[in-house]
């Protein structure tokens, strides 16, 4: 049964504690203000009538949406894991006040948001944040009048990969789903040897090669790297008659739990096949695209976006529209909900989502500034629906004055202070949560919990 407002904060206890402690910060107080409208929840009506109309009167209470809210804004704002959030909050009687938890209450289990994070999915904390800044809009100061538009990459939280490592966790993971398949499909002889110190051996060999910096080093490598692909080849060979076999014997009772257990090592080796293919690409010489960097993380690509200090960045990239009231210096609006693709997407692919976004909220933008990574005319064409009276694109020259083309020039820089505020400060800079999905579940929370902090200076 789904529950939105949780049972009373106060109680006897409450009496006895000072005036100071009982009254919240003044940043807390601001965004349990905003957070006290319910209509900002109906999104999470709306997604749990769609899926599971009976759970809204019916089965198990939910936590209350108020308090998991508040625990995920919690959660963004400082940067913690999600048993470090439940100690503090358990440790804190103001958070425990802020989230709507009483002094003789027990915190929720930490599984019990993360699974919830889940379901919730990226929409739902998308049209919770449209809905704070149209509430912003009608019942604060701030009006829109300006939007700058900057792309950034949130990086996945894999390590550095190469073909050596990659072949030698491909090989571990099969050979552990391949024991798991096994159990469920007993009747389905053969297993998986766990090839993956063999690989790693050539790995520490590679390594050795390239500390040494001798001549024939590379020529080496590819020769040891060549070798850590055909160990994969055998396993993979290995799981290829697993799966068939698990398939054939999914007869009778219990076959439905078989074919479920056999599609996820399909997938499994669906993954392991692409690393052996990109080993086979890399010794031929021939371009890899669309590259896998991780076995966890299926969907975090390779990013290129020319920086000396991280040239090549792994993860997903996001487009960051920040909406703003004027363009002069310290311009402070609320963050739209960042648009994404899967893969390496350019700023014009991404910018028709953000268009969309911004024409849902109803909002009149006079001006839009963009950096140069953005085509022309194409950009143009796709800002009309929006009606701007200036399109600022950097590098670009315009009919405008000097000293508006300095303003609006300053007005983007900002942007690039903008994004690595929230990257430092919201999380935007790493993923913890796995594949493109969630990357988008992240992000939308890291600008949720901006949105509210800048909520509260208009009001």
């Amino acid at each position: 049964m789904l529950r939105l407002q949780g049972e009373q904060v106060e109680s006897l206890w409450d009496e006895v504690l000072p005036v100071e402690v009982r009254q919240l910060p003044e940043d807390l107080a601001k965004i349990d203000e905003a957070l006290g409208d319910l209509h900002l929840l109906e999104p999470i009506v709306r997604l749990w009538r769609e899926t599971t109309p009976v759970g809204l009167v019916h089965g198990r209470p939910t936590i209350p949406m108020g308090m998991y809210v508040r625990l995920m804004v919690i959660k963004h704002r400082h940067g913690w894991g999600y048993e470090t959030l439940m100690r503090e909050v358990s440790d804190s009687l103001h958070l425990r006040r802020f989230c709507g938890i009483a002094i003789d209450q027990k915190v929720p289990d930490e599984s019990t948001p993360r699974k919830m994070t889940r379901r919730l999915g990226a929409e739902t904390v998308a049209a919770i944040s449209l809905r704070l800044i149209a509430k912003a809009e009608r019942e604060t100061r701030f009006r829109a009048r300006a939007v700058r538009i900057d792309s950034t990459v949130v990086e996945a939280d894999v390590r550095y990969p190469n073909d050596a490592q990659l072949a030698a966790d491909a090989a571990r993971i099969l050979a552990r789903e391949g024991r798991k398949l096994s159990k469920i499909a007993p009747t389905a002889t053969g297993r998986v040897r766990d090839r993956s110190q063999s690989v790693r051996k050539q790995l520490l060999q590679i390594n050795r090669s390239l500390t040494r910096r001798v001549s024939g080093a590379k020529e080496q490598v590819l020769e040891l790297t060549g070798n850590a692909g055909k160990l994969l080849e055998m396993s993979l060979r290995e799981a290829r008659r697993l799966v068939e076999r698990a398939r054939r014997s999914a007869r009778g009772r219990g076959a439905g739990a078989k074919l479920r257990a056999a599609h996820g090592f399909e997938q499994i080796l669906e993954r392991a096949e692409k690393v052996a293919r990109q080993i086979t690409q890399r010794l031929a010489g021939e371009r890899i695209t669309d590259r896998l960097v991780s076995m966890s993380d299926p969907d975090a690509r390779p990013i290129r976006k020319g920086k000396l200090k991280t040239p090549t960045q792994f993860g997903y990239v996001k487009q960051i529209a920040e909406i703003t009231p004027h363009t002069r210096r310290g311009a402070r609006g609320f963050v739209l909900p960042p648009a994404s693709l899967p893969g390496n997407a350019g700023e014009n692919e991404l910018l028709p989502q953000t268009v969309e976004q911004i024409q849902s909220l109803g909002l009149n933008i006079r001006e839009v500034a963009v950096d140069g990574g953005f085509g022309h005319h194409k950009t143009v064409e796709q800002l009309t629906p929006l009606k701007p009276d200036r399109i600022h694109i950097t590098g670009r020259a315009t009919d405008w004055s000097k000293r508006t083309s300095r303003r609006l020039y300053r007005y983007r820089t900002g942007a690039e202070g903008r994004i690595s505020h929230i990257k430092r400060s919201y999380g935007l800079d790493r993923t913890r949560l796995k594949g493109q999905a969630g990357s988008d579940i992240s992000a939308g929370w890291g600008t949720l919990a901006y949105n509210l902090d800048t909520y509260h200076r208009y009001t």
